[in-house]
């Protein structure tokens, strides 16, 4: 278990990052959703041992992270947005150099662990291969064996799917979920679709802080019977933001489809829409920018989603 007790972290320019973010976070895939800018890198640097927060506590297990950071990295495996290698070195030898330097230093136990390593990643056929000739796809898939070194029992892996085409995601997504069973696995991202297929457990996180946590299903089941929709015209939406709690809008055939919050049909002219977690996302940020003052401007499901 990773607990996570009232982190808070203000960089020097004043910018509230983290504001008294708590977690309990269980083995398994647990999800980080939030904007960009939501804060969700600074508390993935926090959790690494990266960065010292303001204030607050973090504990793995009976380890006291903040006290004893090299207690916590020999557990560790994390996969930062975007991380760097060597272009013309092949992955063998750059994934063997990085287990060198994780401890790994038997010849033939390290041998074993790259070869284990590039197989369940797939990239065995590719592994003489220069990392600078490798799609973003293949690269994160990299960046998920390095991480895996030394078997760690805690894993982040912090924006992984961004940029990736359709199948790369998806490849890069059964990954993770093997992963996921048997470690403590936080996948930090804003792309619903990924927290919707892998994770058991998750959170939202907007401009610093927690704003909804529980299980996928528990949030939809929350919001059932409260999202409607309606086609309209371009035109129509400034009238229609200043009338309804407009959480989203799409194109489709031409026409912008709204969807909005309200506990019964706003007009007849709505029909009811079925709950699932982009609307629980969109609701969230709708009503959090809202109570604080904010324009509380709908979502694009298409950017927010992918």
């Amino acid at each position: 278990m990773l607990s996570i007790a009232s982190l808070t972290h203000v960089y020097p320019n004043g910018t509230r990052a983290l504001d008294n973010v708590s977690l309990d976070i269980p083995p398994g895939l647990y999800g980080l959703l939030g904007p960009n800018g939501a804060g969700k890198s600074t508390l993935m640097r926090c959790l690494a041992t990266l960065q010292v927060p303001t204030s607050g506590q973090i504990r793995f297990g009976d380890i006291d992270v903040l006290a004893e950071p090299h207690k916590l990295r020999a557990k560790l495996g994390y996969l930062p947005q975007d991380f760097g290698v060597y272009p013309r070195v092949s992955a063998w030898e750059m994934l063997d150099h990085l287990a060198v330097l994780k401890g790994l230093t038997d010849a033939g136990a390290r041998r074993e662990t790259v070869e284990a390593l590039l197989q369940q990643v797939n990239l065995w056929d590719v592994r003489k291969k220069a990392i600078a000739g490798f799609s973003g796809g293949m690269r994160q898939r990299f960046g998920i064996a390095q991480a895996m070194i030394g078997n760690p029992a805690l894993m982040i892996v912090d924006e992984p799917t961004a940029g990736l085409d359709p199948e790369e995601r998806n490849r890069f997504n059964n990954l993770l979920a093997e992963i996921g069973t048997t470690k403590v696995v936080i996948l930090s991202t804003h792309i619903v679709e990924d927290v919707a297929d892998l994770c058991s457990r998750m959170a939202i996180l907007v401009d610093g802080r927690i704003v909804s946590a529980g299980t996928p299903g528990a949030l939809i089941e929350g919001l059932r019977g409260k999202v409607w929709r309606r086609a309209v015209e371009a035109e129509e939406l400034p009238g229609l933001r200043k009338q309804f709690a407009l959480i989203s809008t799409r194109l489709r055939g031409g026409r912008t489809l709204i969807h909005v919050l309200s506990d019964t049909a706003p007009d007849p002219r709505f029909e009811r829409a079925e709950a699932d977690l982009e609307e629980v996302y969109f609701s969230t940020l709708y009503a959090h920018r809202r109570s604080n003052g904010q324009s509380g401007n709908e979502a694009s499901r298409g950017a927010a989603a992918h």
